[in-house]
């Protein structure tokens, strides 16, 4: 039961920041904020029972986890603030709010969370939390302005162009320092005063298998570790989804504050199951990773030759077996590329698909990878495993060194190997997981992991990629965070599918105990809007016949003094409309595939302000977190029913271990997925309760389909007009 204490600074906090902001209470908004307390009330009664249950039987209980879908109006980004924040300052917990996108990571950070400090009386400190890649180091700095071993073994071994940087950048890194040492940086690339180019920002950063750590001799001034100060001070640190999941791989709490001291909020929840297969899949690439040993070997035996490091250095102790060891690692190498190359030309132990950025693709069917890979691939595990262990034993030498060498300028020398051999052990253990993954027996009656071939082109080269991926997220969650976090809340404007959460709780493993909340729009849809099906006498999966057709009816519908945007599922497709139009509406479209996105809705914006026609022409991302109130976007055009595309390793593999398990895919996967997808793409027509206007969709089989009513029944209630009369004019006629 929700502390009275804490239910009368939430009442006393929400009525402050409406009087502060003249606004009158929203019931969906109320709705949300009082299940999220009430959910999360139950962490006081958990964290009680632990404290009376003797320590050698303490067992930390899974915390509560609140889903809730909220529709877009609601104003949930104050509800799960006010619903979170008080109870975890309460309990002494942390609230890490994750968002899968940077610009509603930065809305909350710059707008939400201040807005509601400046009108109520909470107090609370709050900050944003970003990776190591984005902070400065020192060590690497100093590394690039003096000059030094490592930099050079670095750029070997990579072919990247570290030493002897030109005058240009020469400069730009010490206008770094400069402002490092006035206290006018602190070393985050993004407050940096102009654009960085990756090229000039990766030779003065580290990811984590580089970074010594308390053993730098720069830890006292690093840049990552202040700023990670501020975060484990914080009561709400800003997160997003890929970081929050970089740091539950590391254990918890390497980055962020520790799971069981803190009540995760992530916004945009429906990415999270994605993001995690996403983070948790591994690859590598035949020919990318021998020319990588040969490297390797190369600086292994600079390192060697080092006269400043000691005799008893490990790589000094075990360099022959070193070396064996990676000549065996790479004859195995060569020993299984005959092999794949020929799974890829036969195609036989699965199906071959035609993917963007690969020449072909073979996905193994059930994720099971032919027998004669099953050996070699087991042994090429347990060897990079031991290159693994020779490299971090010589990297934990280092360490040593580094805090504790005979001389300074031993010291300094460990210090500038360390980066290097933290990648190299990194690698290895890459490779180790790839390969123990690819290798490995999936366990009976759970989904298995894709496993996939592919051919790629590397600098005019062909390689061979071996790619892994879990096909459901639920044990790597369940795992990492639902039986470690304190509690959670996970929210969206589309949560459910087909009106039920069952897609969520199997991509995303939910607990048992998780409570499901949809909270409705405040939208009077049926008066704002109408959703209109034209009769085009074609199927999509014709493709040619549905784009000529596109062609055809667009300008009947189309109205140039009416800002639209039309979404396709096919770049294809979306090109071949747009070169096949009449010149005078090519004019006025602006198409994803020429702009960045925020460059695009720029322009699209200006036009509208100066009242000249604008559409914009988008793919998937502008299907969501695009948005366009009132006059910027008054017609959305959809070209057909957003399914999953069928190639898909990670897709096609999961729909398979469906079918096995006695379902259906397509109504189990596709048609909830698809429903999903179109919700939020019909999504982007009524942002704010003022808004108007028209959602045209494509595609005759939400109609003629049995599924067809199921995907119409779950979207918003719409006006209907089903294939109406249309008049050259763009004005639709109703039947």
């Amino acid at each position: 039961m929700l502390n009275e204490q804490v239910k009368s600074t939430i009442q006393q906090a929400y009525r402050q920041i409406l009087a502060g902001r003249g606004l009158n209470p929203r019931s969906g908004q109320r709705l949300m904020i009082a299940e999220i307390a009430k959910s999360l009330a139950s962490i006081s009664v958990i964290s009680k029972l632990e404290e009376d249950e003797p320590e050698q039987n303490k067992e930390q209980a899974p915390g509560p986890i609140c889903v809730v879908e909220a529709g877009t109006g609601t104003g949930k980004t104050l509800a799960y603030v006010l619903g979170t924040l008080p109870l975890a300052k309460y309990l002494g917990k942390k609230v890490v709010l994750s968002t899968a996108t940077v610009a509603l990571q930065e809305q909350v950070v710059l707008k939400d969370l201040p807005d509601i400090k400046a009108h109520s009386d909470l107090d609370f400190s709050y900050t944003l939390a970003k990776g190591r890649g984005r902070y400065l180091c020192l060590s690497r700095l100093e590394g690039v302005l003096q000059g030094n071993a490592s930099q050079n073994a670095l750029a070997d071994l990579f072919g990247e162009q570290f030493a002897s940087p030109d005058g240009v950048s020469l400069d730009l890194y010490q206008a770094m320092l400069s402002k490092l040492n006035a206290g006018q940086w602190q070393g985050d690339r993004d407050d940096w005063d102009t654009l960085l180019a990756d090229a000039q920002w990766r030779p003065v950063t580290v990811e984590h298998g580089q970074c010594s750590g308390q053993k730098c001799s720069n830890f006292g001034n690093c840049c990552f570790y202040q700023a990670r100060e501020q975060v484990l001070k914080a009561d709400c640190v800003v997160a997003n989804h890929d970081l929050v999941l970089a740091d539950l791989a590391l254990g918890g709490g390497a980055i962020l504050p520790a799971p069981a001291d803190t009540i995760y909020i992530f916004d945009e929840a429906h990415h999270l199951p994605v993001k995690a297969n996403q983070h948790f899949a591994c690859f590598t690439r035949l020919k990318g990773s021998l020319q990588w040993l040969d490297q390797s070997l190369k600086t292994l035996g600079r390192l060697a030759a080092d006269t400043v490091l000691s005799e008893s250095s490990t790589i000094r102790r075990e360099q022959e077996q070193i070396h064996a060891l990676i000549q065996v690692i790479q004859k195995g190498l060569l020993a299984v590329q005959p092999l794949l190359e020929q799974l890829l030309q036969d195609g036989n132990a699965g199906r071959r698909e035609q993917r963007p950025g690969t020449d072909s693709q073979l996905t193994f069917e059930s994720g099971v990878v032919p027998a004669a890979l099953g050996e070699p691939g087991q042994a090429l595990a347990g060897q990079f495993l031991g290159l693994t262990a020779y490299l971090q034993q010589i990297t934990d030498d280092l360490k040593k060194d580094m805090e504790s060498g005979e001389s300074l300028p031993r010291r300094r020398q460990a210090e500038q190997w360390f980066p290097l051999l933290g990648s190299m052990a990194a690698r290895a253990e890459a490779n180790a997981t790839l390969w123990t993954r690819f290798s490995q027996q999936d366990q009976s009656g759970q989904a298995p992991w894709a496993r996939w071939l592919g051919l790629v082109e590397q600098d005019g080269n062909q390689d061979i990629s071996l790619n892994c991926s879990p096909v459901l997220a639920a044990n790597t969650l369940t795992e990492h965070l639902w039986s470690h976090c304190a509690g959670a809340v996970l929210t969206s404007a589309t949560l459910s599918a087909l009106g039920s959460f069952d897609l969520l709780k199997m991509r995303a493993g939910l607990p048992a105990h998780a409570v499901y909340h949809r909270i409705a729009s405040p939208f009077r849809y049926a008066e704002a809007a109408c959703l209109v099906i034209p009769r085009l006498d074609c199927d999509p999966s014709d493709s040619e016949r549905h784009t000529q057709a596109l062609i055809t009816v667009l300008p009947t519908l189309l109205k140039r003094d009416e800002a639209a945007l039309m979404l396709f599922s096919s770049r294809k497709q979306m090109r071949d409309v747009l070169d096949r139009l009449d010149s005078s509406w090519q004019d006025i479209i602006l198409c994803q595939d020429d702009y960045q996105k925020s460059q695009l809705l720029a322009f699209h914006r200006q036009r509208i302000d100066r009242n000249e026609p604008s559409i914009i022409f988008g793919l998937a991302s502008f299907a969501e977190g695009v948005d366009l109130p009132g006059k910027y976007c008054r017609h959305v055009l959809i070209a057909k029913i957003p399914f999953t595309v069928p190639n898909d390793p990670v897709e096609s593999t999961l729909a398979h271990w469906l079918e096995q398990q006695g379902e259906n895919p397509f109504m189990r996967l596709s048609v909830p997925e698809a429903a999903l997808r179109l919700v939020q793409a019909s999504g982007r027509l009524l942002r704010n309760e003022t808004d108007t206007g028209t959602i045209t969709l494509f595609d005759e089989r939400i109609v003629s389909k049995r599924y067809g009513q199921a995907i119409m029944d779950s979207l918003p209630p719409f006006r209907r007009v089903i294939f109406p009369a249309l008049e050259t004019s763009g004005q639709v006629v109703e039947e």
